[in-house]
């Protein structure tokens, strides 16, 4: 029996890849593979180790010393373990979404999780969402789609997220960071952010989740089977 495919998801940080991956590995019976989290993951390792990333040999050490795991919750939510610490609420800051964003640019960073997404790739059945997943992770992938929403739109959502857990957001210093982050994400030299040049491309702003997953389900459907 031939293995089940991949289906990528990339997009800018915002427009609400996790939930849509979740929702649409849930309905083809998939994996989730939360990328973000994984880089999230070592952000967190280098910002309590003081690592300046600049440090080849420092940072290989730290690489080496990590065991992320990634468990499935019966929300269809990803609990994140890293050296058996759950670590699932300190990664899902904005604080952390720039730190994560900063250590991918890093070669030895991407070259160390590349391997890890491939490695859990390879029996197929997985949603892949991330930067760089349809481009340079799962090139090959027969489902990619690019997830986007304008950046007020993604600003307002995050607000909301932080809100209902009962966190102070500022709507001007997120939209400013998600600013930031999209064009140091685009401009980086290292897997950019882009479309795969055979993805669809997915408008997020107008659009709830329930519709969008409906609308990739009809170019993935028979996946599952």
């Amino acid at each position: 029996m031939a293995a089940r495919p991949i289906v990528t998801i990339d997009g800018p940080s915002g427009a609400g890849k996790s939930t849509i991956s979740r929702m649409l590995a849930a309905r083809l019976h998939f994996t989730y593979l939360d990328t973000g989290a994984m880089y999230r993951a070592v952000g967190l390792a280098v910002e309590r180790q003081a690592i300046d990333v600049a440090d080849s040999v420092a940072l290989k050490q730290c690489l080496d010393a990590i065991v992320i795991e990634l468990h499935p919750t019966e929300n269809d939510d990803v609990q994140v373990i890293m050296n058996g610490e759950d670590i699932s609420a300190a990664i899902r800051t904005p604080a952390m979404a720039m730190v994560a964003s900063r250590v991918s640019a890093v070669p030895l960073v991407r070259e160390k999780l590349t391997e890890l997404q491939r490695a859990i790739g390879a029996q197929g059945g997985i949603v892949a969402e991330g930067r760089d997943m349809g481009t340079v992770v799962f090139p090959d992938a027969p489902y990619k789609f690019y997830l986007d929403a304008s950046a007020e739109e993604r600003a307002r959502r995050r607000c909301d997220q932080l809100r209902q857990k009962g966190q102070v957001a500022d709507y001007q210093e997120i939209l400013d960071q998600i600013v930031k982050r999209d064009y140091d994400d685009s401009r980086r030299a290292l897997a950019p952010l882009k479309p795969a040049t055979d993805a669809i491309i997915v408008d997020s702003s107008v659009m709830g989740p329930e519709a969008v997953v409906a609308f990739m389900l009809g170019h993935t459907g028979k996946a599952a089977v």
